[in-house]
């Protein structure tokens, strides 16, 4: 069953006359159950997306739908009901917290919001999610200064399964934390979304974390998805240059590739006010030719079920991993 519907969905900010396309035409779906991972280099637009996903920030255009419910053009009256369905967990634990509530206050808070909860059922599920999040008894009478940035996160992320929601979309949750703490995070992340049965979008850079959360996995690149398919597929055959460029890129930290994975990508990142014409990768791309910067790529679907955006995916697919150039993910 499709929880989360994405068509189409694009945000263009104005900065003076000129025009920034940071999402662009960006489609996919989310599954009960199922965690799709969102992945590209830091300003390719994906907590953009993210945000437009959940109408914090409003869409140029495109079709967001929670369980077959459009909420796109609702107005916040509207939308209000909506809110307990989506909720979002954010890259910093602290600022997503009011510093002078207690966390105990801060769980009770969307459940006071909505209403209708009498106090003893209230009290009964901050306990639960606060249990099912590790957090203990004494830290909920703590204000979130006396946590650690796990402890907050885990505060956040019980706070956000409060309204029991269908979609929950992670922004960046564990970049900000020490690498000690990531782990049990990540693990707790994937703990909760099978016990509840969670459509997660799970957006990082980091593609390791994405590697352990993720059923399937989209690639991002300037504004557009640019591959995505089964967590199998993108790590062992990626068919988009970029995709391939990214993966050498973390397994550099595995000595067995260093040797071969030392080249740096070619050019700069191109700037999302003039971005290239045809494919926005072409001008980095080692599989460049000229059809490449004369028409843009749709998203097109291969015959394993995995989908590219590039003129000559089949052929990208089969080239052997290593060759190439990485992109610093």
């Amino acid at each position: 069953m499709t929880t989360l519907s994405v068509s189409g969905l694009s945000k263009e900010f104005r900065v003076g006359d000129r025009r920034m396309h940071a999402v662009s035409d960006v489609s996919f779906e989310v599954r009960q159950g199922e965690t799709l991972g969102l992945v590209g280099e830091s300003g390719c637009g994906k907590s953009t997306l993210g945000r437009a996903v959940m109408r914090l920030i409003e869409p140029s255009s495109g079709s967001v739908r929670v369980e077959g419910r459009e909420i796109v053009g609702l107005s916040r009256r509207q939308l209000r009901p909506m809110r307990s369905l989506m909720q979002m967990v954010f890259q910093d634990p602290y600022s997503s917290l009011n510093p002078r509530i207690r966390v105990g206050r801060s769980l009770e808070e969307p459940l006071r919001i909505r209403g209708g909860v009498p106090a003893r059922a209230l009290q009964a599920r901050v306990q639960e999610m606060a249990g099912r999040c590790g957090l203990t008894p004494e830290m909920l009478s703590r204000f979130p200064y006396e946590l650690s940035g796990g402890q907050k996160q885990r505060v956040g992320i019980a706070r956000a399964l409060m309204l029991d929601p269908k979609v929950l979309v992670c922004d960046e949750a564990v970049s900000a934390l020490d690498v000690s703490v990531r782990a049990q995070i990540i693990n707790l992340l994937v703990d909760l979304q099978r016990s509840f049965g969670l459509a997660m979008l799970f957006i990082s850079h980091d593609l390791h974390v994405v590697r352990h959360v993720s059923h399937r996995i989209a690639v991002m690149y300037l504004g557009r998805i640019v591959e995505l398919g089964e967590r199998r597929q993108i790590f062992s055959s990626p068919a988009h240059p970029y995709t391939r460029a990214l993966l050498r890129s973390t397994l550099n930290a595995d000595p067995a590739m260093a040797q071969r994975m030392r080249a740096p990508v070619q050019g700069e990142l191109p700037s999302p006010f003039d971005p290239p014409s045809g494919c926005a990768f072409h001008p980095r791309c080692p599989h460049a030719r000229p059809v490449c910067s004369e028409s843009p790529p749709a998203l097109q679907r291969l015959p394993g079920g995995q989908m590219a955006a590039c003129h000559f995916a089949q052929e990208v697919q089969t080239a052997p991993l290593a060759q190439g150039t990485s992109v610093q993910a």
